[in-house]
């Protein structure tokens, strides 16, 4: 019988000694991911911290906190809901709630809206007045406004000149405006800077607890 030699050849790589190469992340991908965090759970901004977000498509840092605690609002006359011009300066004397939301009728901000619909009393026994600004025009605003009974005014940035001016950040990737509070003294100073993108309710407790500590 013939005997049958086996020879290995190993000159050819060997399929049990080839790996699958495993992909690799880079460190920025954690630095995002806690930036995203800081952005979106309930940030306070003061005089000493600015809120600085990574722009995607250029690479580059902005500084956004351009309002912060302690410093006197910008002045700036708007339409409101009505399509009458409204200045701030007309609320000097009072403490004021203005709060920039990214538009009318999205679901966070019928939220965040209803709510402050909802505690608009409590906030008038701390003698305190409540203004919304968007984006939105004021046909849209007015019909927001007369469909959830809103009774505190909307006010008109087409443009975003003034949500720029006060330096409200963007959402992380620049996709939707911000969502923004502020609590200006009857002098018009800042006093509280809210943030909170995902949980607009927030906003409403946040100034009702400083309204009535202060």
């Amino acid at each position: 019988m013939a005997s049958i030699s086996l020879h290995t050849n190993h000159s050819l790589p060997s399929l049990l000694h080839t790996r699958t190469p495993k992909p690799t992340f880079s460190h920025n991908f954690s630095l995002l991911s806690k930036s995203s965090q800081s952005q979106f759970h309930g940030l306070k901004l003061s005089s000493s911290s600015h809120l600085s977000i990574p722009s995607p498509a250029s690479g580059k840092t902005a500084i956004v906190a351009k309002v912060t605690e302690g410093t006197q609002a910008p002045p700036f006359t708007l339409k409101d809901q009505n399509g009458k011009p409204v200045s701030l300066s007309k609320f000097k004397g009072k403490p004021v709630i203005v709060y920039f939301y990214p538009a009318d009728e999205t679901p966070g901000c019928t939220k965040q809206a209803c709510a402050f619909r909802d505690s608009y009393e409590k906030f008038k026994k701390a003698g305190a007045e409540v203004i919304g600004i968007s984006g939105d025009d004021a046909a849209s605003h007015k019909a927001f406004a007369e469909k959830y009974k809103l009774p505190f005014t909307l006010l008109s940035d087409e443009g975003n000149k003034i949500r720029k001016e006060w330096g409200v950040p963007s959402d992380l990737f620049g996709a939707l405006p911000g969502r923004q509070t502020y609590v200006l003294d009857k002098n018009g100073v800042c006093r509280l800077i809210y943030n909170n993108q995902f949980q607009p309710e927030k906003h409403i407790d946040e100034t009702l607890k400083f309204l009535k500590s202060a």
